[in-house]
């Protein structure tokens, strides 16, 4: 029976949406804002190479940028946390758990594998596979709820991984070193972590809450290694060189935090809770673009040709695979696009009571079969 028959089949018990956040009208407006919030945070994060190239060509160490990006951050981050829990302080107790490990991973885990990385191997290197993320996150979907990669999908992540080569100019200066890739590689599977946690649209702890503690747990760690020196600290309060001109250091250190910390992390958590962590995992390529963007502007290193088709590989990579998801969800059904399946189960367990006829039940039997599967 096809899948539209079974949904007709159980009428008029409702199906809940893919992603539920008490609404059940507008979901089409709902996810075009969690695109439009993905953007943002692409932007945001873009912005963080020109800030840190100004601060690291005047002293600073990456470790100490890092920190101090972090660490503002979470106090930028503080009050907007601590409105969003007003009356629901026990979310954190409940989910300290995931702010922890987020921040571990998704914030100081991510910086540290990252720059460690660029000391052994390029950066055109490092970023490339740092970005095999949402690849990973297709495999980890694959393994964990028999969702097998579909045409459009994969042929995403080939466009995808192709732009990455032409927009990052791997094989100009290509250097290649174990320690580096082993690194990177660690860097991706924080950038998984980070997904995976985000896009958990079932938590009780509100996006910006999640946001702030990860921000703290992170500067936290940061802080620790800066103070017993596990890495070289050096810090400037010179002016530094910035947009062809010469401004006060702590205008890119503002820049880091607010921007390319605060406001993309915040946005970043949002986007993946509305879209999911595949999506907002192929979203997220387009920082790659945004960063060479920001690069021409602010510091003048003008994209090539090469570069310039790369992002057109990675814009069609990224549509392949939201087109994918969203047929996927139209010929499926939202109950089979699920990634909570758990939670769908015990959903049509509760929607079965008012069945009264042989024939609904059926129907309900038929929709919890395609659920598991």
């Amino acid at each position: 029976m096809a899948p539209t028959q079974v949904a007709h089949d159980i009428h008029p018990v409702p199906v809940p949406t893919r992603k539920r956040f008490g609404r059940r009208e507008g979901a089409m407006s709902h996810t075009s804002m969690g695109l439009i919030v993905a953007i943002v945070s692409c932007a945001a994060f873009g912005t963080s190479g020109s800030f840190a190239k100004a601060l690291l060509g005047s002293g600073w160490t990456p470790v100490t940028a890092v920190a101090a990006r972090i660490t503002i951050a979470a106090f930028v981050l503080a009050v907007p946390t601590a409105l969003a829990l007003r009356g629901r302080w026990h979310t954190v107790a409940e989910n300290w758990k995931p702010i922890v490990l987020y921040g571990i991973f998704g914030v100081a885990g991510c910086q540290l594998f990252y720059f460690n990385a660029v000391t052994h191997v390029s950066v055109g290197v490092a970023l490339l596979i740092e970005y095999l993320a949402p690849v990973l996150l297709v495999g980890w979907a694959w393994a964990r709820y028999g969702r097998t990669p579909r045409r459009l999908t994969v042929a995403g992540m080939l466009a995808a991984i192709v732009g990455l080569l032409f927009v990052l100019d791997v094989f100009s200066g290509l250097t290649v070193d174990l320690v580096g890739v082993a690194w990177a590689f660690g860097a991706a599977l924080c950038l998984v972590v980070y997904f995976i946690i985000a896009s958990d649209d079932q938590s009780s702890l509100p996006s910006i809450a999640l946001a702030g503690g990860g921000m703290v747990v992170g500067a936290l760690i940061l802080l620790a290694i800066c103070a017993v020196q596990a890495l070289p600290t050096a810090v400037s309060t010179q002016d530094v060189a910035f947009a062809g001109s010469h401004v006060p250091f702590w205008v890119p250190v503002l820049g880091l935090a607010v921007i390319a910390a605060a406001l993309a992390y915040a946005t970043g958590i949002y986007a993946a809770r509305v879209l999911g962590s595949t999506v907002a995992s192929f979203i997220s390529l387009l920082e790659v673009l945004f960063a060479v963007a920001f690069a021409w502007m602010i510091v003048g290193e003008v994209p090539t040709l090469v570069q310039a088709v790369g992002g057109l590989f990675i814009v069609g990579g990224v549509v392949l695979v939201r087109v994918d998801e969203s047929r996927h969800a139209e010929a499926f059904g939202p109950v089979v696009a699920a990634e909570h399946d758990e939670e769908v189960t015990r959903w049509l367990d509760e929607a079965q009571a008012p069945v009264v006829d042989d024939e609904h039940a059926g129907g309900a039997t038929a929709l919890r079969e395609a659920a598991r599967s």
